[in-house]
This record gives structure tokens, sequence and C-alpha cells, in this order.
């Protein structure tokens, strides 16, 4: 029955040419420490994302030398910011993420197509490297509710949102299908004051709580650079809380969404010098461990 619907599911999903794209995705999801304790992790659910559509994974590591950090750009095809609890401002997390950022706007520049994904933590990374590192979040009660998107007009014609189905559409603007975990948010009304933001993303969705309104989903005008304060990730892995959706909508948007990114990668040709080079950077060295019915994420990877 699972395979049945899952195969259900990328039946509907819209077809993408193989002639001149890369089938051999490779996607980097930046690592996060920790808290008190030195390893670092992602969240298994991230790399069921995007194998779900297509693409191996390839993780990155923390406090690596610029060297690593360089050549592993160089392999692989696109990079996810995912969301966590860690610094945007001053943790390993946002020092690598950093230098990622700077290098898919030095590539994308040149005309070497690499595209970036930030997931709640990570879409807020992204906003503060665009501000010039200034600190413009506002808080929001948004730790822990499912809610529909408000799309702007710009959704329908946009490059996430314009493959996605007519009855998915108006099923993610009237159910709360779309996970929320986060304690602060990009204010609309902040975005639209601040010239870097608004002449570089363009705002596809957004939220209210309590009188508040939110940036939900933003793509760059002139840059595969992507940004989600929601989770799409979530719907379909993880189940330790409640108020995250598993409907055949809610799951039909984690697949959408995964299938969106993936095909940006694909127009990415960086490759590994080696096979060598590349089955060691893979994300099968590691194995998931399984956090239980009580942890935040069903499954990490440590490192």
């Amino acid at each position: 029955m699972a395979f049945f619907l899952i195969y259900s599911i990328f039946a509907l999903l819209p077809l993408f040419s193989s002639g001149s794209t890369n089938d051999r995705v490779i996607i980097g999801v930046l690592s996060q420490n920790v808290k008190n304790e030195q390893a670092s992790y992602i969240a298994a659910s991230y790399v069921k994302f995007l194998e779900a559509a297509g693409a191996r994974v390839a993780p990155i590591l923390l406090d690596q030398s610029d060297d690593y950090y360089r050549k592993l750009f160089r392999s692989i095809n696109g990079v996810l910011f995912p969301g966590g609890s860690s610094s945007i401002y001053t943790s390993a997390y946002a020092k690598t993420g950093r230098i990622f950022y700077d290098l898919a706007i030095e590539a994308n520049d040149k005309g070497d197509y690499f595209p970036v994904l930030g997931v709640c933590l990570g879409y807020q990374m992204l906003t503060y490297f665009r501000t010039d590192r200034q600190k413009l979040l506002a808080r929001t009660n948004t730790t822990a509710v499912s809610l529909p998107l408000d799309f702007t007009d710009a959704a329908n014609d946009s490059r996430v949102f314009r493959d996605f189905p007519a009855d998915l559409m108006d099923d993610l603007a009237n159910e709360p299908l779309t996970e929320n975990s986060h304690k602060y948010s990009m204010k609309t009304s902040t975005h639209g004051k601040h010239r870097s933001l608004r002449q570089f993303y363009n705002i596809l969705s957004t939220n209210t709580v309590q009188g508040i309104e939110f940036v939900s989903t933003v793509e760059a005008h002139h840059y595969p650079i992507y940004g989600t304060i929601w989770h799409p990730e979530k719907n379909a892995f993880e189940w330790n809380r409640a108020h995250t959706v598993h409907t055949p909508a809610a799951v039909r948007t984690t697949f959408y969404m995964a299938q969106f990114f993936v095909s940006e990668a694909r127009k990415n040709s960086h490759r590994f010098e080696s096979e060598e080079e590349e089955s060691d950077a893979l994300i099968y060295n590691y194995n998931p461990t399984y956090s239980g019915p009580k942890g935040y994420f069903v499954q990490k990877y440590y490192f």
C-alpha cells in the first residue's frame, strides 16, 4: 500500500526532460551542532526528502578547511540549509552556511547555475546574509502549528509553484498543510522596508498569526535561491509532533517541493573528480539513529 501511494504521487508529478540535465544529482545538506556536545547532526527527514525526488546527499561537515568546502562545492549540485536551533549569527552552522552562500552567489553570477534552499532556520539565515547581517526577525507564536499559505499574486507564475497542480494549490491555500516550528519570523512589513530583501526576493506566500503577518515562502528574482519558513520535509517523514499533518495533500506537498528543488539541481553539472571521492562524500557512510517517540526528529545522522 505504501509503495502504491508513493508511486501514485509521483505519477502525478510534472515530468522533466533528461536531455541536457544531470540525472545523478548530489545535494549538500548543512549539518549543525548538537547542544552541549561536540557532535553535529542532520535530521534524516531532509535526506529522505531529497532522496524521494531522485537525489543523493552529501553531508556538509562543520569546522573544515576552506579547501574542503570549495572542493565540495565544485562537486555537488545544490545545497540545502535545514531547520534546527543553531544560532544564525555565531554558530559553525552559520559560518559554514555563509561560505556556501557566497560560493553560490559567485557561481551564479558567472553563469554556473547552483540552487540553494533554506528551510525554517535556513531561510532565516538567508535573510541575515542578505541584509548585511542585520538582526531583523520578530518573535512570533509559531513554534508548533500547521497553517494554510496566503499566496501572493506572484505565486502562480513562480518557479516554485508553477508546476503544482491547481487542486494542490487550492488545498495549500485552504487547509493547514504547512508545518511551522519557528520562534522568529520575517515580518512582511520589514521585508518591504529593506531594499536588500525587497529587490532580491519575491514573496510567494505569507501567513498571519496573532495579527502579525510574516513571510512564509520566497524565491530570488534572479538567482535559484529559495526559502520557506515552513517545513516541506516533515509531512511525509516526521511523526513525533501532533500538529504535523499527514493527509494525502500534505504528503503531496512534500514530494512536489522535493521534485522542484531536485529539478533545479539537475541543471547543475558539478561532479566529483573520481568515483572514490564521490563514494566517500555520500551520507551512505553514516547510519541514522532512531530518536524514539519523544525525540524532536524521528531519526538523525550524527557526525
